[in-house]
């Protein structure tokens, strides 16, 4: 039995699941000495809301974040990471799952991925599936979603048929400040997730497969919030300002109207935002990023002490970029700008001879669910759009000729963007709405638009024939509540079957239309109504198609994806 002191320890450094299911079942075992390994590597996820590359190993001197600068000095950190849409739930929809955006039909933070495409194999999902014991700390996909069966434990209830969310949940009064936390932080929900693993120690305990744990800390999600030591580390007055600072939403001549959306959604929200004040938000930006550090230090930490650093892949990202006054933006919300789509992204791999290098190749994050089942022996998902970037984890310096895409979303326009070595292309509602190109090395901070330079027509033909080939299947005016193919209406036709035998037998209830669990089957009980699902599914799925089609030869949808 796991003695009460270690206990005590891995409680405090707050990896208490993930530790156990390694060391759990080794009586009378002191906590220095080296547990048994498993034959597959452990996996560590650490996760954080609106990080951009503000960070020392990033070249931001001023900046303190030495806990993640020492994973990064043991990793392959990627200097050219980018993310595939600039806001919270579509992109983890997308990395989750290893498809694009257009493809997951997840454009937005009330769409739920899962209600879409219920039979999609989420990451956590796979490798629960290939024997690893799957843990989460901290919200994993957005607010009030989850893939409850994807998580060993820890899972939330996963919502039955279409539950996607109504309206937005931000109070611009509570975003848009600045908190100072008591103390250590205690009380901050941060915090708690790098103390947090009582719930899972039970069961975890007694567990002797590799385990994969994926921890989500909110900040420097606004509003910024640390204690006071950390706003003691910048004065106000030294925090710089970027270059092309605006008091307010400021498109720069020559780009279109729509690369910046005109109201800031996280911060400076339908105000001005003098000097000042910039300074006073960015410190506390700062001061939020360095919180995080510290309980990323703790989690790194346990690692260390408890000897599982040697058989453990961990893996560090931001969710997407942020705009902290560039073009007077204070959010990520529809920008396919550099600072909106770049991302903080290093794996550590233990043993590798790359560790400690730096890859200055374009890479997507959608890349991580094929990186990781690769790296991890297990045979390749179905349905990837990402490449796996194993390949530069072996060598950084590796050739590698695939671009980042990424899509932005706003008001039903598209914007669509892609990144090479040199260049930088986004256009909106298909160029329609405008296009930028720009010169990423002349012009890294993107402030002339070549997107009218004749001299520069070839690079935007193969800048748009990249777009339309890869990942952007999406027609003009496509409204995310058009039930297209691309959405897999066989999916929904399952879910809804399944919510309805669900609500027969009592385990659910159907509340303005939609299925709201009460408690789950037995897994037997569970499999028996897929079952019957299925069966149902290919009784009615002919006269559906029928109807379909006939909506498509009436111009209502699209069904060439099919």
């Amino acid at each position: 039995m796991t003695s009460p002191h270690l206990l005590r320890l891995l409680r405090r450094v707050g990896v208490l699941s993930f530790v156990l299911c390694v060391v759990g079942t080794l009586p009378g075992r002191a906590a220095t000495s080296s547990p048994p390994m498993p034959a597959r590597p452990n996996v560590l996820v650490i996760m954080s809301d609106d990080l951009r590359t503000e960070l020392g190993c990033y070249g931001v001197k001023d900046i303190r974040t030495p806990n993640i600068d020492q994973l990064a000095a043991r990793s392959v950190r990627f200097e050219r990471a980018y993310v595939q849409f600039p806001l919270c739930n579509p992109v983890r929809s997308s990395l989750l799952t290893g498809r694009y955006p257009t493809a997951t039909g997840v454009l937005d933070n009330l769409s739920f991925l899962l209600s879409r495409h219920p039979d999609w194999l989420t990451l956590p999902m796979y490798f629960k599936q290939h024997g690893y014991t799957t843990l989460r700390t901290g919200k994993i996909f957005h607010g009030g979603f989850d893939d409850t069966d994807a998580w060993t434990q820890g899972g939330e209830p996963r919502p039955l048929g279409n539950t996607d969310r109504k309206g937005s949940s931000q109070d611009p009064t509570v975003s848009d400040s600045i908190i100072v936390l008591e103390g250590n932080g205690e009380n901050h929900g941060d915090y708690k997730n790098a103390t947090r693993g009582d719930r899972d120690a039970e069961g975890a305990a007694r567990r002797e497969t590799a385990v994969f744990l994926w921890m989500r800390f909110s900040k420097p999600h606004s509003p910024p919030q640390a204690p006071k030591k950390f706003y003691d580390l910048y004065p106000t007055e030294k925090i710089p300002l970027p270059a092309d600072f605006a008091a307010k939403p400021t498109v720069p001549p020559g780009f279109p109207d729509r690369s910046v959306p005109p109201r800031n959604s996280d911060l400076f929200i339908g105000r001005e935002a003098s000097e000042k004040e910039a300074r006073e938000v960015k410190r506390a930006y700062w001061a939020s990023v360095s919180f995080l550090d510290e309980q990323v230090g703790r989690v790194l930490a346990a690692l260390d002490e408890f000897g599982l650093r040697d058989n453990t892949i961990v893996v560090f990202w931001g969710d997407h970029g942020y705009h902290l006054g560039e073009k007077g933006k204070w959010s990520k919300h529809g920008s396919l700008w550099e600072v909106g789509l770049h991302v903080p992204f290093m794996i550590s791999i233990p043993g590798s001879a790359s560790n400690g290098k730096v890859c200055s190749r374009v890479v997507e994050c959608l890349g991580l669910y094929p990186t990781l089942v690769e790296l991890c022996g297990l045979p390749p998902a179905p349905g990837q759009q990402g490449a796996s970037v194993v390949p530069l984890l072996r060598d950084p310096s590796a050739p590698w000729d695939r671009p980042a895409l990424s899509v932005s979303y706003q008001q039903r326009i598209l914007g669509r963007s892609v990144r090479t070595d040199r260049w930088h292309y986004a256009d909106w509602d298909y160029g329609r709405a405008g296009a930028m190109l720009i010169d990423s090395i002349d012009d890294p901070g993107e402030t002339k638009n070549l997107a009218t330079d004749p001299a520069r027509a070839a690079v935007i033909a193969e800048m748009k024939k990249t777009t339309s080939n890869d990942c952007h299947p999406w027609k003009p005016g496509h409204d995310r509540s058009t039930p297209s193919s691309s959405r897999g209406y066989r999916g929904l036709l399952r879910a809804e079957i399944i919510g309805e035998c669900l609500r027969i037998k009592g385990f659910a209830r159907r509340v303005s239309g939609q299925f709201v669990p009460r408690h789950r089957p037995a897994g037997a009980e569970h499999a028996l109504l897929q079952e019957f699902a299925d069966s149902r599914l290919a009784d009615i799925e002919r006269p559906v198609r029928r109807g379909l089609q006939h909506l498509a030869r009436n111009g209502v949808m699209d069904l060439r994806s099919e």
